[in-house]
């Protein structure tokens, strides 16, 4: 039987060298309509990329998850080379962020389900546009997406959302490609589980990201019940007098839910960057889950979070 595989801006590769992974993370963010209102997102000096995945490499790490979709930043030929020079896979994503990092008059509001669901697959069966979609002219790399994105906000979703989800399910079970989403502090996490799954998506290749940040263990309960995985990456950012939600979330729920948590960074703020003069850097977590996990006396959940759950999660079904 052949092994399953997950897709890099490199090319396809065995599961077996996913290797340790950060489920979320924000590698690439090159000028754009985000960057411009946003500069503090800014991400594209090679050499300062290369080398915080290189400390990344050294530290044990091997795949990152790389989380900026479909013309919101994203430059497939620095992805693919600085993947290249630090030996880190990249994993790039198509799909449709949240409505504020576009334009009011951007295309993805007049284009059909059926539009988006081509262009999604395009980018995973054919490659990424050169040009990220902000040219007339479509240049396809052969630099290919990994994964789906899609995002929602604090309310309830909008018809334009349903739409999105719909092309990103479609594209989905049309390819084989893993989701990943965005929630606003975990707002909207049962919601959209619950619509992935009336839509037929394979729960078990949909992660939903940044759900540590509320702070109700019942709802997380309620989450991880649906079957979907999630995704925790506020362990740095919980102020210092505050719980540390995070570790506090992963002390009560992994000997349940072993399988389905998973854990990133979300670095895409230059600021968090050390080759940025930043910090706490992309090697925050290997420094300190262990350690934590130890205290706990959860060491066994290691190998679960940064090596099987995404394993199981990123590979195509």
């Amino acid at each position: 039987m052949k092994e399953s595989f997950f897709r890099t801006i490199l090319g396809d590769k065995p599961i077996s060298e996913m290797g340790l992974t950060y489920a979320h993370e924000h590698i690439i963010i090159d000028d754009c309509y985000v960057t411009a209102g946003h500069p503090e997102f800014l991400l594209n000096d090679s050499k300062k990329i290369t080398d915080e995945l290189q400390n990344f490499y050294t530290a044990g790490g091997r795949t990152v998850i790389d989380t900026m979709p479909v013309n919101a930043g994203r430059n497939p030929i620095l992805s693919a080379e600085v993947s290249q020079k630090s030996d880190v896979n990249i994993v790039v994503p198509t799909g449709i962020h949240l409505e504020i990092y576009y334009p009011k008059n951007h295309w993805r509001y007049n284009l059909t389900e059926d539009q988006l669901t081509d262009l999604f697959i395009a980018d995973i069966e054919e490659g990424i546009d050169k040009h990220d979609y902000s040219s007339p002219i479509i240049e396809r790399t052969n630099h290919k997406a990994g994964l789906i994105k899609l995002a929602t906000g604090n309310e309830k979703f909008t018809k334009h959302q349903e739409k999105i989800f719909r092309a990103v399910v479609n594209t989905h079970l049309a390819t084989g490609a893993p989701i990943l989403t965005h929630t606003n502090f975990g707002n909207q996490a049962l919601e959209q589980a619950l619509l992935f799954e009336k839509l037929g998506a394979k729960l078990e290749h949909v992660v939903l990201s940044h759900v540590d940040r509320n702070k109700d263990l019942n709802y997380q309960k309620s989450v991880l019940d649906t079957g979907v995985k999630i995704e925790y990456d506020s362990a740095f950012r919980w102020k210092k007098d505050d719980k540390n939600w995070t570790f506090f979330f992963l002390e009560e729920l992994l000997e349940k839910y072993p399988n389905q948590i998973t854990l990133g960074m979300d670095m895409a703020k230059s600021a968090y960057w050390k080759s940025y003069e930043g910090g706490p850097g992309l090697t925050y977590l290997i420094d300190t889950i262990p350690k934590f996990l130890k205290s706990k006396g959860l060491s066994a959940y290691y190998q679960k979070i940064f090596f099987d759950n995404p394993k199981e999660l990123f590979s195509f079904f």
